[in-house]
Formats: C-alpha cells, structure tokens, sequence
C-alpha cells in the first residue's frame, strides 16, 4: 500500500510544475456581524532609494539565506528614475561570483510574455494585426473553430482562447529540442476545451502563437524582431530571446540551481520561445518597466499602453481579472498590473503600479527549499506596498455568521483548475492534482493549494456573499453561484488566468483516488499471492484445487494482474525521469509513452476481462466463499482501472500532450 501512494504522490507532483459570469446568489439580510478585526492602515513611508535599499537590505538577505536560495537581483523604479537596483547572492555559487544587476542575465520565464504582447500591440499599432480579428487570417495552417467561434488576439492575450494545457514541447536542456516557430506551432497544436472567451486558461502555446503572428505579419523572426523594435530602442543590451545565448551574453548568464547546496543546472530552452526565453539583467527589466509607465517609452504610443493596461477581462466577482497580456494584482485598494514567471531553476516576477508610477521586477536562480520563492515573492510585494503605499482600513466583514458559515460548507470539496489536460493520458494529473476546499476547525475556508503562494497561513472571512478576503494578504477568493450550487470560483492570488469548477462525480479525486489505492493493493495481493501459494504448494507436495478452465481463468487473472503492476511501475518511472529532466517527455521518452498506452488498456481490460470469467467459474463451480471474496474484489479492482484508463485518455498514440 505505501508502495501505491508513493506513486500517486510522485504524479500528483508532476501535476503541481513548470491555476457571461453568473453572479451571487443574494445572500439573506445581514442580522449580525461576524467579528472580525478589519487591517489597519499605516502612514506610508517615504519612497527615496536609501530607504529603499535600507529596506530591502533588511528583508532580502535573510529572505534568500532562509529559503535556501543562491541569488536574486532587485530593481525598483519610480516614473523614469531608478530608484533601486541590486544585485544578493550568487551567480555563480562555486565561483562566488556576485549578482551584478547591471549585466548578470536571468530567465524571468513567463515574465517574457510582457515583451511579447508589446510587440503584439505594436503591430496592432501599424495596422498589421485586429485584436478582434479571426487569428487564422494572419497564419498559415489553421486552426479549427470550437462551437462555431474563431479565437481572436484578444482572447490569446486574455487567455481566453480555449486551449487545454500543452508540456510536450515546453521546456528543455538540450538543444536540440529548439525549434522554428513555423515548425512548432502546427505540430504542438492543443486541443480546444472551452469556448473562446468564456474561460480563462493560462496557454504558453497561445503566447507562442502570437510570437509567430508577430513574425508572419512583420516579416522579421521573433528573435531579430524584439531585438530591433524593443530591445534596442531602449537600450535593452543585456537581453534577449535567443536560445542558446548569443557568445556575448553567455558569459554573464546566471547559474541555475535547485536550492543553494545543489549542483549548477545546464541552460534551459524554452521551446515556445515568446512565451518565455527571454534572458535579461536587472537593469534592462527596469528600462522596460520605465517604459510602459511612461507612454511607451518610444517603443508604443501612449494610447496603446492605456488600452494594454486598463481593459479589464471578465471573471469570477469582484476579483482580479486579466488586462491585455498584464494580469491584475491588488494590494491596499491599489490596482497593480503583473505578471509572475517561472522555469525550472528561475523564478521571477514584475509588478507596475500604473496610477503611482512605481514599477517593481525580482528574480532568483532557484526555487529553493519548499518552493520557498513563492512566499519571498509575496511578502515582497505586500510587504513593499504595507511600508510604501498603505491604504485604507479593510471594511468589515457585512456577512453574518450563520450565513458565512452555510456559504463556506457550499465550497467544501474538490476542484479541477481549467488550467490542464482534459483530452489525454496528461489528465490524469488533473485527478492526482485536484484543489480542495475544506473547512477548519472554526469553520472558515482552507485551501492548501495556496500555501506556496503566500508567506503566510490563509485567514478567509467573507466580507460579502461568496467573497473571501484573506486578514493577512487582503487577498479574496470568490465563488459563481447558480440555482444553490458553486459552479465556479478563482482567487486572486497569481491567478486569474484560471478558474475551478467543482470537480464531476466521475472524475471526483474524493472518491477516486481512494478507489485506485484500494484496486491497486487488491492487484498487488493476488499478484503476489499467485507465486506465494505455489511455494508453500511445493513445500507440502499438495495439489492445486483448481483445473481444466477453472485454473486457467485463475492463471489468466494473476498474469493481468502482474501487467498492471507493470504499467503502473511504468508510470512512475516516467515520473521519476520527466522530474530529472522536464524535456525528456518530449521525445526521449516517446517509446516509453507509446509502450504504456498500450499496456494499461491491455492490463485493465484483460484483468476484468479475466478476473470476471474467474468469479464466474468459482461460483459455478461452488467454490469456498473465500475464494468467491477474492474473485470480486479483483472484479471490482479491475474496473476502477479500467474506468481511470478510459476517462483519463490512457490510451491510443497521438502525441500531442
């Protein structure tokens, strides 16, 4: 048993790398306030670079050292002034090399994507590309309408275009696996799992489509393009898409670790490039950020940095919704626009405060340990905006208690993100993966998936129906509610570019996941019991009971039975290579993915198939009932498999994933 739920932790880990709307439900007439201490506001301080650098020089040492983390480089910008930029840790960890801020070069992973949806809006600019416009006219294979409806620009930029998750070719360490965007775009095609503009679905591929709209429309590569229009005009010398890095840059690249004790990490190579190959200092990241707080720095026109950051995409209530390519990030009743970025090694984010004209970029060379860069990125940025722009007391919470008590047992249970595999074996991480919503002993929210987003443990009140707000954050989550019954909720922590829907009966982990542990012990016991009994048979000279069709139904059973431990072990092994090297699902692994999809279909079938001709021979036959309680439970196994192959696409040969 320990055997089965090591494995279904090792996929659920995989699941967790590289998250017109119904409203409320109204709620009853407020009668009592739950009593709850709203956050104080504070005087702000003021923002001048030394004590800027004092602060940060108090909390990113020591945020890096605890996390286990090598380096970080810091900028900080106020309109066209640098107010800080600054380099803590490592570059290099066996060289000692220092973080340079000016030249040391980062992967701020999806960070990339701001870049890429400015060169977007400059062609827009030029009259090139129609935000609304059906997104096949500007290529050359096609992509197939869902329900009818065409995908746009805007809905790419959105992430609303409907594509369910695409790993195959997202990130790797050999170069080999790069490839031109005319090659890429056709061959990683995903999917359409919901309708356009209707969901949020965070899509690397559809950022790479829009790269290579940008270089069909322009007539320019993606790499010569961004280095000529943005990259150059702003004096971005430091930085670039290429991949491998040009000989110039490859020398001020930083190393890549794991945490801080680990061994440096070759070069990765983000496959679709405009969704996150960038490499880049500090210090360029901060000539771009003084750019979109100041009208486009000459790279956009005022007009279009407005429309990029002030339109506002539908969502779930109240909470943060997408901009066009920046998503929103509230903090102390300010708007934010952001948007975070990870690979393998670097983790990254950029925050702009338009209405303050402040901008914000960190990065880090390694996830450190428990993922600890996601608490140092949220502290940063709640901390920094307590001590520099503090706003007014939070309103207290205006829901009762036995209604927030009633609300809050309506979200209890599991969630499937719409960020994920739904059409192929890939979808099993969606069941090993799920969300879930319990309550706490004082019968509030949690929510355990966030707890690497935050430096803190969650507190959810709700301040009005179906609204949470975190006490700590001032974070919310929020829930869609229709006819009695939650049909969607997100949260504003890093993500609207993703929902949750409560997850179907079918496919409910709450159920499942206990089912394959039990299935899989079964399977695991009449395997082993097959061999077993055959030595102490041997050791005491008996004959075996069953004969003729009885005891080859019981052969037949035990054999299906080792071919689904077989796949299983499989799948971990798959596991266990995909967490050494994120690439290598990409091809090296092909024969392994082709080997399995025919095994499981093969073990699960032929095991009911099977096990049900040998339930049936022994109650025929008028077997002991022990043996009749074997049969069934093996029948009963056997169907879970077979139930988990067919609804999670284990099965057939496109490689497509």
């Amino acid at each position: 048993m320990r055997f089965i739920r090591k494995a279904m932790i090792g996929l659920a880990a995989l699941a967790a790398l590289p998250l017109a709307a119904q409203g409320p439900v109204p709620a009853p007439a407020v009668t009592k306030t739950e009593a709850v201490a709203p956050k104080a506001a504070s005087a702000p301080v003021a923002l001048d670079p030394k004590d800027l650098e004092a602060w940060m020089d108090g909390y990113l040492p020591y945020a890096l050292e605890r996390g286990r983390i090598p380096g970080a480089v810091v900028t900080v910008v106020r309109g066209d002034e640098v107010l800080l930029q600054k380099g803590y840790g490592f570059a290099d960890v066996a060289k000692r090399a220092p973080v340079l801020p000016e030249t040391t070069l980062f992967r701020p992973g999806s960070v990339s994507k701001l870049v890429t949806w400015t060169a977007v809006m400059q062609q827009v600019e030029a009259g090139k590309i129609d935000l609304d416009k059906d997104v096949n006219a500007y290529l050359d294979f096609k992509i197939p309408a869902f329900g009818g409806t065409p995908i746009t620009m805007r809905h790419i930029m959105t992430h609303t275009a409907g594509f369910e998750e695409s790993v195959r070719h997202l990130i790797s360490s050999d170069p080999k696996a790069v490839m031109t965007l005319k090659k890429l775009m056709p061959l990683a095609l995903p999917e359409r799992v919901f309708a356009p503009g209707t969901t949020p679905a965070y899509s690397n591929y559809a950022t790479a489509l829009a790269g290579y709209i940008v270089e069909r429309v322009s007539g320019q590569s993606f790499d010569d393009y961004v280095d000529s229009r943005i990259f150059k005009p702003l004096g971005m010398t430091y930085s670039t898409f290429r991949q491998p890095l040009p000989a110039r840059l490859a020398p001020h690249m930083a190393k890549g670790y794991a945490d801080v004790t680990g061994k440096p990490q070759p070069f990765e190579m983000v496959i679709p490039a405009p969704a996150g190959s960038m490499s880049a200092s500090g210090a360029d990241m901060a000539k771009f950020m003084i750019a979109h707080l100041n009208g486009g720095g000459g790279i956009l026109k005022p007009e279009t940095v407005a429309q990029m950051h002030n339109f506002k995409a539908s969502g779930v209530g109240p909470l943060n919704s997408m901009a066009l390519g920046f998503y929103e990030q509230q903090v102390n009743g300010r708007r934010a626009i952001a948007h975070g970025g990870d690979t393998v090694w670097f983790h990254s984010y950029l925050w702009l405060f338009p209405e303050s004209d402040i901008g914000i970029f960190l990065s880090m060379n390694a996830q450190g340990k428990d993922g600890a860069t996601g608490a140092v990125r949220s502290a940063l940025f709640h901390k920094f905006a307590d001590r520099y722009m503090p706003g007014p007391p939070e309103k207290p919470s205006q829901v009762d208690a036995a209604t927030a008590r009633e609300h809050a047992q309506m979200m209890v249970g599991n969630y499937v993100s719409s960020r994920g595999s739904f059409t192929n074996f890939l979808s099993l991480l969606g069941l090993l993966g799920q969300a879930t919503i319990s309550l706490t002993e004082d019968g509030k929210l949690s929510f355990p998936a966030l707890d690497g987003l935050g430096a803190g443990a969650r507190d959810w009140v709700e301040v009005e129906p179906f609204v949470w707000r975190d006490t700590g954050t001032g974070e919310r989550l929020a829930a869609e509610v229709k006819d009695g019954r939650v049909v969607r909720m997100s949260v504003d922590a890093g993500s609207p570019f993703m929902v949750f829907e409560p997850a179907p009966a079918g496919v409910n982990a709450a159920w499942l996941n206990p089912a394959l542990i039990f299935a899989f012990g079964i399977i695991l016991l009449a395997a082993l019991a097959w061999p077993v009994r055959a030595l102490v048979r041997r050791s005491f000279k008996a004959e075996f009971v069953l004969t003729g069709r009885s005891r080859r139904a019981y052969r037949l059973s035990r054999v299906f039975a080792w071919l689904a431990l077989a796949a299983l072990a499989g799948w971990i092994g798959l596991i266990a290579a995909f967490s050494a090297d994120i690439g290598s699902i990409g091809g090296p692994l092909d024969w392994l993915i082709h080997l399995l999809r025919i095994l499981t279909p093969l073990a699960a079938f032929g095991l009911l198939a099977s096990a049900a001709w040998h339930l049936w021979l022994s109650i025929k036959d008028k077997r002991r009932w022990t043996m009749k309680l074997g049969a069934v439970l093996l029948v009963l196994a056997a169907a879970v498999l077979v139930w988990v192959t067919m609804a999670f696409h284990l099965y057939g040969f496109g490689m497509v994933y």
